[in-house]
């Protein structure tokens, strides 16, 4: 097994909005950061077309470019960078050691922004029109279907409010569910059942999406006590069942909520000093990419936070 010399100040492992904005963050304090990129390189948003929302892009920009300038940014300033997938890591004492197949780095503080990942509905289809009608953010792509037909899949918290949402823009909105009651909060079901503009499909399932060369222009539906079929148009498919965070590395090493999000105090702070969390992997509520890269800059400044404090008891200051 093959182990890189030296023990590096900070390692961060994703390298999507948080794990980048980290990377910066820590390059321009000289913590020296060396950054593991994971599975998808710059993350989710790699695959979306265009963002509206990210700050600074009065007419939008696409997702890949906005990942590869943050990635040449921390670049300037000093992070290096390897590529592959974090497949074991030891975090029992300092320093800490993550592997890259064989390959071991050690570290003395860990940032983890390696994201969550969307449960999708299993369709043939589903990828290939991700971002060309299939979306699962309302917030990130709303806009986009002003006096259109959407379908939301779905019928808990989540997709209650990306369907209340949508309804502020779209002509119309389905919510199919598989149940024949949702599991959202009374007060969110209330505010939807109410909204004209929104319809349910209980007992339910999506078995198809339909498209031309533009992209989604319908699905098709299964009532499942009957089972009979049918398809209605519309224009796009939010999937709002859910995230998985990406954090089966981490079980039984840290603290984590019942669905398997890193649990974080003051910030982003885990239950191992020195070791933080960044971005979706500890974020169920908002998944943005500026929440992600606020939560990247929190956990650089604290593991800078965290050396200083090495540095002073090696020296005897406290």
């Amino acid at each position: 097994m093959a182990e890189l010399e030296g023990v590096h100040e900070t390692i961060i492992l994703g390298s999507g909005p948080a794990g980048l904005t980290a990377a910066i963050y820590a390059a321009r304090s000289r913590c020296c950061p060396l950054l593991i990129h994971g599975r998808q390189p710059g993350g989710q948003l790699t695959t979306t077309t265009i963002i509206e929302n990210y700050p600074g892009f009065a007419n939008g920009v696409e997702g890949t470019f906005l990942m590869a300038e943050m990635e040449k940014q921390a670049a300037r300033f000093g992070t290096r960078f390897v590529e592959g997938e974090v497949t074991r890591v030891e975090l029992a004492e300092r320093p800490y050691r993550v592997w890259v197949d064989e390959t071991s780095y050690a570290c003395e503080t860990l940032i983890i922004a390696t994201g969550a990942s969307p449960k999708m509905l299993g369709l043939p289809n589903e990828w290939s029109l991700y971002g060309r009608g299939v979306s699962v953010c309302a917030t990130c792509d709303g806009f986009f279907y002003k006096e259109r037909d959407v379908v939301v899949v779905g019928g808990g918290d989540t997709a209650v409010e990306e369907a209340s949402f949508l309804a502020r823009f779209a002509r119309k909105v389905t919510v199919v569910h598989r149940r024949n009651s949702l599991r959202a909060t009374p007060t969110l079901q209330e505010r939807a059942k109410l909204n004209k503009r929104i319809e349910f499909r209980w007992e339910t399932m999506v078995t198809g999406i339909l498209e031309d060369e533009r992209g989604v222009t319908g699905v098709r539906l299964r009532h499942i006590p009957s089972g009979m079929e049918g398809e209605i148009p519309c224009d796009g498919l939010f999937v709002a069942i859910g995230h998985t965070p990406n954090t089966a590395l981490f079980q039984g090493k840290l603290e984590m909520d019942v669905e398997g999000y890193i649990f974080t105090r003051n910030h982003t702070e885990t239950n191992i000093p020195g070791v933080f969390a960044a971005g979706d992997v500890q974020d169920p509520h908002f998944r943005q990419a500026i929440t992600a890269a606020a939560s990247g800059c929190m956990a650089a400044m604290q593991a800078e936070r965290y050396l200083e404090s090495l540095f002073e008891k090696k020296k005897g200051y406290t």
